[in-house]
């Protein structure tokens, strides 16, 4: 389980127009790394619109905003173009990012129970090491937890 103060583990995932994006190359700038359990989904899109809404703000913070999914590139474009998003959205397809940060995990729905992504994010300094953990975010409160961190 990571904790704030440790190293937020490196990775590399393709961003919805296929390119790499590599954590560890961001060193430098404040990154909010969320996830979120997939895309256009209503509380997905909820989180995803009010960090783009909020965009001038993270920016003014030097805070890079990623948001990863296990869907598939193609989806996570989809998903961008349909809400003009403009941010970084990652394709973990095979959750070992969301595995890594502790953050894929058992759920239940209707009694059924199933292995799908919490939401959470971690807010990662510029020297590379995790501030803040938000776990279980609610979409609509996701930007005013996050934005008060940066703050």
């Amino acid at each position: 389980m990571l904790n704030p103060g440790d190293q937020a583990p490196d990775f590399t995932l393709p961003d919805q127009n296929g390119n790499p994006v590599t954590l560890s190359e961001l060193r430098g700038k404040r990154v909010v790394l969320y996830f979120y359990p997939k895309a256009d989904t209503p509380g997905c899109t909820t989180q995803a619109c009010g960090v783009r809404d909020h965009r001038t703000v993270y920016e003014h913070a030097d805070a890079v905003v990623l948001g990863v999914s296990p869907d598939p590139v193609k989806a996570i474009a989809t998903f961008d173009t349909k809400y003009s998003l403009g941010f970084p959205l990652l394709a973990d397809e095979d959750h070992a990012v969301a595995e890594t940060y502790g953050v894929w995990v058992e759920k239940s729905m209707y009694g059924r129970k199933y292995m799908g992504v919490e939401r959470s994010t971690f807010v990662i300094g510029a020297d590379g090491r995790i501030s803040q953990i938000f776990r279980k975010v609610k979409p609509a409160e996701h930007d005013e937890l996050v934005l008060g961190a940066l703050a």
